[in-house]
């Protein structure tokens, strides 16, 4: 390397003052903290999705309907308790016995 290319490093690698410096590393903490976040948020969300999936498939088995037409008495029994669906669905999934509000939602759907 000559002197040029060293004197060219050097500038590359200087930050400038330290409050330049701590303005950039502010900025990439807020930045990865987003991150993390919304990481953990998508994580959230694609486990309750996984919930409802298997909620879909146990009434759909359960009752021969379509999964359409399980995922529409999940939802109506969620709307009827004022729950999550993600709720609803974690206590089909976790009982063998069909939770209330997913019979009364079947019923008023004429099965």
């Amino acid at each position: 390397m000559t002197e040029d290319d060293d004197g060219g490093a050097a500038d590359a690698l200087e930050l400038g003052t330290i409050e330049e410096a701590q303005v950039v590393l502010e900025r990439l903490l807020s930045v990865t903290g987003a991150s993390y976040e919304r990481r953990a948020q998508l994580e959230r969300a694609l486990e309750s999705r996984i919930v409802i999936e298997q909620a879909k498939g146990v009434l759909a088995e359960r009752f021969g309907l379509s999964i359409g037409d399980a995922f529409e008495v999940l939802r109506r029994a969620s709307r009827a308790t004022r729950a999550r669906i993600h709720d609803v669905a974690a206590a089909v999934v976790g009982s063998r016995e069909t939770p209330p509000a997913i019979r009364e939602a079947l019923a008023r759907r004429g099965r």
